[in-house]
């Protein structure tokens, strides 16, 4: 029997409880990383991936084009509109990442600071949260904005697009 860590999303034997499971570990393991990444490690990410996006725009948009040409007529105009990417919007998804990046970092952020009538000094930080589960609507740039946001605060995310 091959381990969960083996199965991925393309392996059609995996039941769907399997699937979720080894989706958590996965990213409970990448919550570790991510909760000790420094500020600069997550803004170069956040700006690369901004990079990356413009650099990549043919390709992403030949394969949204193939995408909405998928559902052309099955769907109505709002939904196809909100599924259309175009080099503008693409533009748009990486100057957010870009201005996520310029966010100052929540990680470590004092929140309260009290002393105690015996000397004792309490301090609550901000920590990440570790994973975050998102079921959210399928738009192009709100899978974008959701992961750059949990990373910015040292979170794993799993994404999940809505029934749409």
């Amino acid at each position: 029997m091959r381990k969960l860590d083996e199965f991925d999303m393309t392996d059609n034997a995996m039941s769907p409880e399997d699937y979720i499971e080894s989706l958590g570990k996965k990213a409970k393991r990448a919550a570790a990383s991510l909760m000790s990444a420094t500020t600069d490690q997550k803004n170069m990410a956040l700006t690369e991936a901004a990079r990356s996006l413009r650099e990549s725009s043919k390709e992403l948009l030949d394969a949204n084009a193939k995408d909405v040409a998928s559902v052309q007529g099955s769907k109505d105009d709002a939904f196809i509109d909100r599924l259309t990417l175009t080099q503008e919007r693409i533009d748009s998804i990486a100057g957010a990442l870009e201005s996520i990046a310029k966010l100052p970092d929540p990680v470590g952020r004092l929140l309260t600071e009290i002393d105690r009538p015996n000397g004792l000094k309490i301090k609550r930080v901000s920590v990440p949260i570790g994973v975050i589960g998102m079921i959210y609507e399928s738009r192009p740039n709100v899978g974008a904005d959701a992961s750059a946001l949990c990373l910015k605060s040292g979170n794993a995310v799993i994404l999940r697009g809505g029934s749409e």
